[in-house]
């Protein structure tokens, strides 16, 4: 089993170059942060404020510009095995079946092929796709193509599980199933989790903490602490705790938002 690594970014920032030979531009500006072993923090900020190429950092993706990621007490000096991703689109291999898919990362790391198998079935099971391992993507809705990105990740084991708005493409009510399997999945793994996303709910309902980042450059405004008392009620997001939590998210993200469109209007994107 894993050790469950934390992640430690240390004054992190990240620029790039103009396109049209004009001053770089910074993504993501000074940040610290720390993810403790096996937590769930979810991550929020408007459009363009850097929260994909954070995850990218840490996917090992890309390098800082300056700062150090920390993988435990390891430097991140690129992609790795360590680390599982799943992105928005379902980057499954088409002409594999859910199964196959399932076994690539164990097929990487050189598990022989019974092991594989077997482990590949272990993890359908914990995502519901038993009766579906032999189907192949386009036989299968977004959200069952999601599940299996989700287990293919999870198959070997990954000291961490980086998701980067994976459920942003799906209907509502898809969403907030996968939302609760995740989180069935992770109390029952302790993967260190960093889950991006542009919704407030999904950021309360998933996270142990939501870490606010402002307008680019990129930084963290806050980071709030989600004690929800009893997270099995029903209707969860409608209780009197849920909804104080989104109003203050909301809060702290309004104003970015509001500069995030401007800064879009004065350079006339959008």
């Amino acid at each position: 089993m894993s050790s469950h690594t934390g992640i430690h970014l240390r004054d992190v920032t990240k620029t790039f170059p103009s396109r049209n030979g004009g001053p770089a531009f910074t993504a993501l500006d000074n940040i610290s942060l720390n993810i403790a072993q096996g937590e769930f923090l979810t991550l929020v900020g408007p459009s363009g404020c850097g929260k994909s190429t954070l995850l990218d950092l840490v996917a090992g993706l890309t390098t800082p510009t300056s700062g150090q990621i920390l993988l435990g007490d390891q430097p991140v000096t690129g992609p790795g095995l360590d680390r599982g991703v799943v992105f928005q689109q379902y980057a499954l291999f088409p002409w594999r079946t859910a199964q196959a898919n399932v076994e690539f990362g164990l097929e990487v790391k050189g598990v022989p092929r019974k092991q594989r198998a077997e482990r590949a079935r272990e993890v359908l099971a914990q995502v519901g796709l038993s009766a579906f391992a032999k189907h192949y993507p386009h036989e299968l809705s977004g959200g069952m193509r999601q599940r299996v990105a989700i287990a293919r990740s999870l198959a070997y084991e990954p000291e961490v599980l980086l998701m980067d708005e994976p459920y942003a493409a799906l209907d509502a009510q898809t969403r907030e199933a996968l939302q609760g399997d995740l989180r069935e999945i992770w109390q029952r793994t302790g993967t260190t989790i960093l889950f991006i996303t542009h919704g407030i709910d999904e950021s309360v309902f998933l996270g142990q903490r939501v870490a606010v980042m402002t307008s680019r450059p990129g930084r963290i405004k806050e980071i709030v602490q989600i004690d929800l008392p009893d997270r099995e009620v029903e209707d969860l997001r409608s209780t009197p705790d849920f909804i104080a939590y989104r109003r203050q998210i909301w809060g702290l993200l309004h104003d970015e938002v509001r500069k995030a469109f401007e800064a879009q209007e004065v350079v006339g994107v959008g």
